[in-house]
């Protein structure tokens, strides 16, 4: 068992360090040695969606959730993965049982992201003023809920939002204050 925790350690200083395919070589060796730990899948998953695999990440962070049913983070990550695959739905579904778990703000974030490629404005507002909740200063969220509510015609709104993430250190958003507030 100890083997496997130094491979899973030198694994995430190497993904920390960028080198991914390092990482993914170490993990599968712990794996290897044993095949119940659910963070050695969450890692690899992790360093495969850093290097593009989309599927062999949502495969890796599946066997993660498998293993670990309270795993929010592999929700979230296999979220993203979906959501870069077309596949927005499966990722509000993850993000869902994520926020069931721990409601976060990322998670938040992230469904209202999703609910604004399908078009659920008032859904993805929802989302980020609960992510606004949580963390009051997320320029982020009010960045996207600003977003959203200038797709319902709530110009006024945007534009507080707007202002409000440049408050927070956004300065995307200044140009688009400029040009529509």
């Amino acid at each position: 068992m100890q083997k496997v925790l130094i491979f899973i350690l030198i694994a995430y200083e190497k993904a920390k360090g960028g080198d991914h395919y390092g990482a993914i070589s170490d993990l599968n060796k712990a794996i290897e040695i044993n095949s119940r730990y659910a963070s050695a899948y969450y890692n690899r998953g992790w360093s495969k969606a850093n290097l593009g695999d989309n599927s062999g990440a949502i495969s890796d962070f599946t066997k993660a959730i498998e293993l670990n049913p309270r795993h929010e983070n592999a929700y979230v990550y296999r979220g993203n993965e979906k959501s870069i695959l077309g596949d927005h739905y499966g990722a509000i579904s993850d993000y869902n049982k994520a926020i069931e778990i721990t409601p976060a703000a990322d998670a938040y974030n992230n469904r209202g992201n999703r609910k604004l490629d399908i078009k659920d404005y008032y859904g993805a507002i929802s989302d980020y003023t609960k992510a606004i909740e949580i963390i009051s200063d997320n320029e982020i969220a009010f960045k996207n809920r600003g977003i959203a509510k200038e797709k319902i015609g709530d110009l006024n709104g945007a534009c507080s939002d707007w202002r409000k993430a440049i408050t927070f250190g956004d300065e995307d958003t200044i140009q688009w204050v400029k040009d529509q507030c």
